[in-house]
This record gives structure tokens, sequence and C-alpha cells, in this order.
């Protein structure tokens, strides 16, 4: 089976399915230690490997690179990718599209935002006609074999938001996701007028969407749910928490058996695991880490 067919196969089983954002290769590392299923976020990408918000920056050849190193990694984990507006251009996203599919993504989700572009939840977005990123979307459409597409709308204007969310679910769209959903009677508004399509519901620490369970989530209808920044935010908390501890004991690290931390034996058998993935027969050294 496809990676592709694989998500959605996953997807069209009862209950939220949830990805994990991920933004680089060691987050990854973890998370796929708790879920099988990961979202290449484009805020965590932005973050990490520019320094920089999530406003535009990304190159596509960059998100590339970025998902071939997991696909190498993780050869069974699913794996939905932000590629924003498709980097502007309709031609460019299809290019993307067919790069992302021979590399192994499992599905891509492309937004109508317009440049300058914002993240899904913050304020001052603004948004394509619609007729125009229809084209976009079904030229992507057209181009993709398997590849599961999600068609996102950051629509802010109520009447806007449903006139879209109708419109993508009438579409080959697999699933539609309307970003920044500010009440749970919004997602019970959407998901009526998109019907039978699936419904993904993103969540972000600090957002404008309520937080929910998956099962308060399943009861909603909410068929994909994925967590853009919980490995992001965590490090950033761990780090800077880490690094004030240093500092107030005047640089001498913790001991690791002590503060419950990690250290080298556990961050080197995290790392191992992204090789031996690729064997059913543990090397000589494996077997001695293990």
């Amino acid at each position: 089976m496809s990676y592709g067919n694989s998500l959605r196969a996953r997807i069209a089983e009862p209950g939220t399915t949830p990805l994990i954002g991920v933004y680089d290769m060691y987050s990854a590392s973890v998370a796929a230690g708790h879920y099988d299923a990961m979202f290449v976020s484009g805020f965590g990408f932005a973050a990490s490997y520019y320094g920089l918000p999530d406003i535009g920056f990304i190159a596509w050849p960059d998100m590339l690179g970025f998902v071939q190193r997991l696909r190498g990694a993780f050869p069974r984990h699913h794996l939905l990718v932000d590629i924003d507006d498709g980097y502007v251009d309709p031609e460019v996203a299809c290019h993307v599209v067919e790069g992302l599919e021979r590399i192994g993504a499992s599905g891509v989700i492309l937004e109508d935002q317009k440049r300058p572009r914002r993240c899904g939840h913050a304020d001052g977005k603004l948004v394509l006609p619609l007729a125009e990123y229809l084209e976009k979307l079904e030229m992507v459409l057209a181009t993709r074999k398997d590849l599961v597409v999600v068609a996102r709308t950051d629509a802010t204007d109520e009447a806007d938001i449903l006139r879209r969310a109708e419109a993508l679910a009438a579409t080959d769209a697999d699933v539609v996701l309307v970003d920044g959903v500010r009440s749970v009677e919004w997602i019970r508004r959407i998901r009526e007028v998109v019907g039978r399509k699936p419904l993904l519901f993103n969540q972000i620490a600090g957002g404008k969407s309520p937080r929910l369970s998956l099962t308060e989530l399943t009861e909603l209808g909410i068929d994909v749910a994925i967590y853009s920044t919980p490995c992001l935010f965590a490090a950033h908390e761990a780090m800077d928490a880490a690094l004030t501890e240093l500092k107030l004991a005047d640089g001498r690290l913790p001991a690791t058996e002590e503060a419950d931390q990690v250290g080298v034996a556990e961050s080197t058998r995290l790392l191992a695991k992204n090789i031996s993935r690729h064997h059913d027969v543990p090397t000589a050294r494996q077997r001695v880490d293990a």
C-alpha cells in the first residue's frame, strides 16, 4: 500500500487520528516513540531551520530535504506535510507535490492564504479569491497520484468560512481544514456544511481554537487532529529551564541519575532506532546497546 493510501485508510478508521508536529530530526525521533503519525509543521520548521516566524520564509527545497530525511529514518510512520500556499505559484505547488510523493510523504496541506502569509492562528490573515485557490487546488489534485491532500482555508469572515468550507468539501480533496476555529459551536457549523468529507482540526498552544481531547473531537465529528507545536514549545521551555539551572549552578552539570535527566546513553539509544528501523536483524552493536 502507498504512503498516501495508508494514511487515507487510517483516517477512515473510527475516532480522531492524531498527528504530532515535529520540527527537526531529534523531535521526530522522540515523537516516533509515542505516535505513529507526524505532522511536518511549517511553524516548527521555520523556527528550527531558519530561526524565523512562520510568515513565508520557507523555501520548498529545504522542506523537501527535511521530509526526505524523515522518511529515511521513519519508513513506517505517516507524514503529513505543511506546504503553506504551495510556495505561491501553482506550477511550483505541483512540482513540490510530485517531489514529496516520490520521497514518500503521506499527504500535504495546501492553504488559501495570499502573501504576506501568517500562522493560521495569527491576526491579519489574507486569503486568495476562492476561484483562484480552487484552480491551484485542482492542479495539485490532478498532479498527485495517491497522496492525501488537505484543502485548508484561513478565512476569518464568518460567511466566507462556511462558503469556502462547503466549496472545498465539493472538490476531490481528501480532507478539509478550517484553521483558527474559535469555538465548539463553529466546529459544529463547519462539520454540517462539509457533509461527509473528513474534517481536520489544528490544535496549537496559545492559539485561537479551544483545547479539546481526542474523545471530544471524535464526538464533534473530527476525523484528524494535528498538534503543530507540542515538541517545539516543550523544547523551548526545557532548554530555558536547563540553562537557567546551569547558570545558577555556576556551570556545573547536574548528575543525570540524580536529576532524572537524559544523558549520552539515552540519547544514543534514541537515535540508534533511526538506523535499526530499516533492518529486520539488529547489528552486533545494536544488540550490545539494547
